[in-house]
């Protein structure tokens, strides 16, 4: 078996939702540079419009579409599977990236942020996954299941904090509902996963990655040195949704540059 092999998803279609900026982007472009059909869905449907045209301009093997799609309600999860019903009959993969996040003090966070993040992050993702399941056990086979990608988050992982108190707990939803879903639907041959991400440069976060100097100071506080890269989210999604991801499910990939094991400090070296 040859690395193109390994990697290649010549032949798939995906649909990854909140594509049109930040790792839905770099997760887009990875499926595309791979060979995959890749539907691209977001709120601002013209957004996703611009970032299919700029990735069909790649010359690479795969091909992308964007259009208008919002999970934040029931009858958004319900438009958005009627468009992709009329684009496709096959999903292969879906990656559940779309997200919103609320920051504000202890003592100041609003009681409306918490149905709204939780609206789009958990039960958002939930019923697009359950309603696109006929479609996945459709494509999924025992030696090519369909892939379903979740983009939790290291703030799930740790308690971070921050004042994202709905977003961290959010996430950590995600994280245990992943382990939940790739428990259930191991049977029918679709696998799940999810990334951890820690610090990338997107719009959720360019109030501290948006200049080079803030993202600095950001990357100083990252373990390995660093805020993520386009490469490192690419890394992870050819992995899970190729060849070499066939016989993994339930993972959470930390791609947080080592945040998720940051842990107290070393109380008795430090004593002594």
């Amino acid at each position: 078996m040859t690395p193109e092999t390994l990697f290649s998803l010549q032949g798939k279609t995906a649909l990854v939702t909140g594509g049109a900026t930040g790792i839905g982007r770099m997760a887009a472009e990875a499926l595309v540079r791979a060979g995959a059909r890749v539907l691209i869905a977001s709120r601002k449907g013209d957004a996703c419009e611009a970032v299919a045209a700029e990735l069909n301009a790649l010359d690479a093997p795969g091909h992308a579409e964007g259009f208008s799609g919002d999970v934040g309600t029931e009858e958004g999860v319900q438009a958005m599977l009627d468009e992709v019903k009329s684009r496709t009959d096959t999903i292969d993969i879906l990656m559940n990236n779309a997200g919103i996040t609320w920051g504000a003090p202890m003592g100041q966070f609003p009681y409306h942020a918490w149905e709204k993040v939780m609206s789009v992050n958990v039960a958002g993702l939930f019923e697009l996954t359950q309603r696109l399941l006929p479609m996945l056990m459709k494509s999924g086979t025992p030696d090519d299941p369909a892939r379903v990608v979740n983009i939790g988050s290291v703030m799930g992982e740790v308690p971070m904090g921050d004042g994202a108190y709905s977003y961290s707990a959010s996430k950590a939803a995600v994280l245990h509902l992943t382990k939940i879903l790739a428990k259930e639907l191991a049977p029918y041959h679709v696998t799940v996963n999810a990334l951890a991400p820690g610090p990338f440069v997107s719009r959720m976060t360019a109030f501290a990655t948006g200049d080079e100097g803030t993202r600095d100071k950001v990357g100083k506080s990252v373990p390995l040195g660093r805020v993520g890269r386009d490469d490192d989210i690419a890394g992870c999604m050819l992995f899970l949704c190729g060849r070499g991801g066939s016989y993994v499910t339930g993972a959470v990939i930390p791609v947080s540059g080592g945040i998720n094991v940051v842990t107290a400090g070393n109380i008795f070296a430090e004593a002594l």
